[in-house]
């Protein structure tokens, strides 16, 4: 399949926010790939058998953008940006959540004998970087969304830098600092 212009998913996004549903129909096939691939990276880091699976995040995704007209979408990077951020909220909910039931939120009484023992470690790993995230964001916003936009939404330096407003070189300063301060963070958190 041939990669779709930024121009033409630009425009269709634009017409969909002022309400032509023909141009959502349009840019659904035109913007699956990519929104499944950005699924896949950020699903890469769970533990096996997790109950979500690439199409079904993007499935997610794409229920939360039909209902959110309000968005005024830039372009093409911006799109991929926010569906990323969509899918990371997303998969911290459902760690969050998980983690919730796992301390009995709800959950029937059972021996010892009846627990199956399962690995949360991937989702307390996820859970503990959105932590670390919302705190980089508390002190350096821009830095935080760097890390959201190359890291989950898999964009390129200068998509990251368009979507930002800034020079390419502000992204890779703003990518080395972030990826030091959130190392730092992570490794203090265990």
């Amino acid at each position: 399949m041939d990669v779709p212009s930024t121009h033409d998913v630009t425009q269709l996004l634009k017409a969909w926010t002022t309400g032509d549903e023909r141009a959502l129909e349009k840019l659904t096939p035109l913007v699956y790939e990519q929104l499944h691939r950005i699924a896949q990276r950020c699903m890469a880091g769970e533990r096996t058998g997790h109950t979500l699976q690439a199409t079904a995040l993007v499935s997610e995704v794409y229920l939360q953008l039909v209902d959110c007209r309000q968005i005024n979408w830039q372009d093409r990077a911006h799109f991929f940006a926010v569906s990323a951020q969509l899918m990371r909220r997303i998969l911290v909910d459902f760690a969050r959540s998980r983690g919730y039931q796992k301390r009995g939120g709800g959950a029937p009484q059972m021996s010892l004998d009846e627990v199956v023992s399962v690995s949360n470690e991937p989702d307390a790993n996820l859970v503990a970087l959105d932590d670390a995230l919302k705190g980089l964001a508390a002190q350096d916003g821009r830095k935080s969304k760097v890390i959201e936009l190359r890291f989950f939404g898999g964009l390129s330096i200068e998509e990251t830098a368009e979507v930002l407003r800034v020079s390419p070189d502000t992204v890779v300063r703003d990518w080395k600092l972030a990826k030091v301060w959130l190392l730092r963070e992570l490794s203090e958190a265990n």
